[in-house]
């Protein structure tokens, strides 16, 4: 199973989900979002060893000008959580980048968005609400195609996550269920969903 977590602190968090093995670490660029990142603190990420941990730049419809000087030369991936088209995300992706789209999912005939983000290395299933935690209807999340490049956002959290994985989901990307103040996040949420984590990869080797 896999695990993202969104609206990293560059200095707090890090080295914590570093040494939990969160798989990718989400660094918020969007100046409404309480989680927004001040680009002057981007450096910090220079001082961690990654490990097997990607960072992430999580972006809106990014410019050429943002991608060169700040993700290319800090980040693994970026996430493209707003308009982008089909053509965009190619050539983001000639930039030099691997790519996590975003499909906000309102009704079942959304779910073959997908399919025209072929350039995409992850497909990142969410809902419309814009970190407003709203929750991925359970109906659909059966519908989702399978596979490790398909993940899912939308009110994940330790009280639903077993139900979640009875439906064949095993890419998940969180971030407000794991705080207890807004925009920052509570390192024993972070701890206790890892241990549910690491509790079904064990139970799935056995």
């Amino acid at each position: 199973m896999k695990v993202k977590i969104c609206g990293l602190h560059p200095v707090r968090d890090v080295q914590l989900c570093i040494e939990l093995g969160i798989d990718f670490l989400g660094f918020v660029f969007y100046e409404k979002s309480p989680r927004n990142l001040n680009v002057d603190d981007v450096h910090k990420l220079k001082q961690y060893n990654k490990q097997n941990s990607f960072f992430t730049a999580v972006t809106v419809d990014p410019t050429n000008e943002f991608i060169k000087k700040v993700v290319l030369k800090n980040f693994d991936y970026i996430q493209l959580h707003g308009s982008e088209t089909a053509e965009r995300v190619k050539e983001i992706k000639a930039m030099g980048i691997k790519i996590i789209k975003t499909i906000k999912i309102r009704e079942g005939l959304d779910i073959n968005k997908y399919k025209e983000y072929e350039d995409a290395d992850i497909i990142l299933f969410d809902t419309p609400g814009m970190e407003k935690s709203i929750e991925f209807p359970r109906n659909l999340i059966s519908k989702l195609p399978k596979g490790d490049r398909y993940a899912l956002a939308g009110s994940i959290s330790i009280d639903n996550i077993e139900n979640i994985v009875k439906l064949g989901v095993n890419f998940f990307d969180l971030s407000s269920s794991l705080e207890s103040k807004l925009g920052q996040k509570d390192h024993l949420k972070v701890k206790s969903f890892m241990n549910k984590i690491k509790q079904f990869n064990e139970h799935r080797k056995n």
